[in-house]
């Protein structure tokens, strides 16, 4: 094979969403505004170098809002949180900023408002997930998981002329639908969701992915293992007719075996990848005779979201509010403890 013979289709689009990047610059602002650190629950996006880069900047990630000392500064990452989560924060005395993606924030009105008819609400997605967690946490005696097509056989309603499907925002199209038509079929009187869940950039990519999957040898996918979207894109990608497809963060993880009887190698991001990566991929195979570069586009996004409101506020001097107003609150009990002492 020479080396004229080999190409690249890349993806467009691929990489960062709106919200991801509303997400990550929510972040940076935070420590640029108020210093660090800022604590960050859950990863902010599921990407292993953005985390890494941010902590190098000084956010801290934890799993539990209850590991955030008091009086500081938390920020629930781009997956959405139950409302338990916000009334830990205010237990805590911390003061929030919420960088949830607007998309996941309208699954969680919808799942309010059909809770609120008294629905009972499909959720299809991921056991487990961040996404899914929050999403549930909204209306927990209305929603019931269900994990794709397999789930739906053991799937009860109370009324099978009130039920609703929602579904996490970052799902495989095809899965998801595979998943609505079994659903249909044992609740024929099944309520759609008034708009699209899953959001438009995990469809765009997945549309680009399919493009190009009928005429790639081999797609990689730039992101990763704990990104929904990013291994949805692989499974697309083998759906599609590609012979191999392989999921790294960094092109330090693709295994040159991989490139053996390969003349085309498709490239792809998920949402929460910053193009960077990517580019170290392209340089990692334009190394290897693969210099030729085709654009695969999809679609044109232009979709921006404005930064969260709270990043307008003084969040240290609210978070130091809080924790006053708790000790002007225990300074009567303790004089009262003192005085019957």
């Amino acid at each position: 094979m020479t080396a004229a013979a080999r190409r690249v289709l890349l993806a467009a689009p691929r990489g960062y969403c709106a919200g991801v990047d509303r997400a990550v610059i929510a972040v940076e602002k935070a420590l640029e505004q108020y210093g660090a650190p800022i604590y960050v629950r859950h990863e902010i996006v599921h990407n292993k170098y953005v985390v890494q880069t941010l902590e190098k900047k000084g956010a801290i990630f934890v799993e539990q809002t209850a590991e955030v000392p008091e009086g500081s500064i938390v920020m629930f990452s781009a997956h959405g949180v139950a409302p338990a989560v916000h009334d830990e924060a205010e237990r805590g005395k911390l003061a929030t900023i919420d960088a949830t993606c607007p998309l996941v924030t309208k699954v969680h009105k919808e799942a309010v408002r059909f809770a609120n008819e008294d629905f009972d609400i499909l959720l299809i997605g991921h056991e487990g997930h961040e996404e899914v967690i929050g999403t549930s946490g909204e209306a927990p005696d209305h929603i019931t998981l269900v994990d794709g097509p397999a789930d739906v056989a053991k799937v009860e309603v109370r009324d099978p002329s009130k039920v609703v499907w929602l579904s996490q925002t970052t799902l495989s199209v095809d899965e998801t639908m595979e998943t609505v038509d079994a659903l249909k079929e044992k609740f024929p009187q099944l309520i759609s969701p008034p708009s699209d869940d899953i959001c438009y950039a995990t469809q765009n990519r997945q549309l680009a992915v399919k493009q190009m999957g009928a005429e790639a040898d081999l797609v990689i996918v730039v992101g990763s293992r704990n990104s929904s979207n990013s291994v949805r894109l692989v499974e697309v990608a083998k759906l599609a007719g590609a012979r191999e497809a392989h999921l790294v963060d960094f092109a330090a993880e693709i295994d040159e075996a991989w490139l053996e009887g390969v003349s085309t190698v498709g490239v792809t991001s998920g949402a929460s990848v910053p193009d960077v990566l990517v580019e170290q991929v392209l340089e990692w195979l334009s190394q290897r005779g693969f210099e030729d570069v085709e654009i695969v586009k999809a679609a044109e996004e232009s979709i921006v979201f404005s930064l969260p409101k709270e990043l307008r506020r003084d969040l240290r001097a609210e978070a130091a509010a809080k924790l006053a107003g708790r000790a002007a609150a225990s300074a009567p009990e303790q004089a009262g403890q003192q005085s019957e002492g």
